[in-house]
């Protein structure tokens, strides 16, 4: 089980990680704006524009799926859950959970997790 100091140390990271999303999506999604009101003259802006509006799009699914996660692992907190495999309820190793702040499975189960998905 992780102490208190443990658990207010995850959440000051994921609240810093959240700020930084957040900031982030922000930028991109003026960043897309401006695209559109771009005046392209030929096809290759256009060509260069729109493989750039893609990755642009992809950044901010993937951003506003980890804000999810997140969010959830805040909850986590709060409802004294952090940290707890949801699928075998098992703690996460303190290690795997410095690396990846919101997991939410321990390493076995992930690798259970993904092999379904696939």
């Amino acid at each position: 089980m992780l102490t208190e100091t443990e658990l207010n140390e995850f959440q000051n990271k994921l609240l810093d990680r959240r700020v930084q999303i957040e900031k982030n999506l922000r930028g991109t999604s003026l960043e897309l704006e401006g695209m559109r009101e771009l005046e392209l003259n030929d096809e290759g802006d256009f060509a260069a524009a729109s493989a750039e509006a893609v990755i642009d799009s992809a950044i901010l699914v993937q951003q506003r799926k980890e804000l999810n996660e997140i969010e959830l692992a805040l909850d986590k907190i709060k409802g004294g859950v952090f940290g707890i495999c949801e699928m075998c309820e098992e703690p996460i190793g303190r290690k795997r959970l410095e690396v990846k702040n919101f997991a939410r499975f321990c390493i076995t189960c992930r690798e259970i997790t993904e092999k379904e998905t696939k």
